[in-house]
């Protein structure tokens, strides 16, 4: 019964650990770089991520025609023409989801011409240490048994 307890009680724990928001988090400060291609019926990757803190460089690659891209939030944008890529590079310092939109009229689906760059908290460390500590004082109590 005891050891059903303690098993249980350090599974809970994996499991809280795993799901529960962190308060805080530690800024990532990693680099992030994306390539985005861009025709007249859409941006592909239409979604790209990095993490709160990451220095994110963007690379808009126009396929077609001239296209643009505006990073709804961080008010940034940048042009590319076929051959001719346009570059943006900023630190993703706020969490949420930003609207990536074409800011160059380029044909009849122009509106829907969008993506979305998803800013997300940094946890994995952290989430990886807690586990880290969960686990050795598991192996601990197996080893005392």
């Amino acid at each position: 019964m005891q050891r059903s307890w303690r098993v249980g009680l350090l599974a809970l724990g994996a499991v809280a650990v795993l799901i529960v928001p962190v308060p805080g988090g530690a800024p990532a400060g990693g680099e992030r770089s994306f390539r985005i291609e861009a025709t007249s019926t859409g941006f592909t990757p239409a979604v790209i991520r990095a993490r709160a803190g990451d220095r994110v460089t963007i690379e808009l690659v126009a396929m077609d025609v001239v296209h643009g891209l505006f990073v709804d939030g961080y008010e940034l944008s940048t042009t590319a023409e076929p051959g001719r890529p346009g570059r943006l590079a900023f630190v993703a310092d706020r969490t949420g989801a930003f609207r990536l939109r074409c800011s160059v009229t380029c044909g009849s689906l122009h509106p829907f011409v969008v993506g979305v760059l998803k800013v997300g908290p940094q946890t994995l460390l952290w989430r990886a240490a807690m586990l880290a500590v969960i686990a050795a004082l598991g192996g601990l109590w197996l080893a005392r048994r």
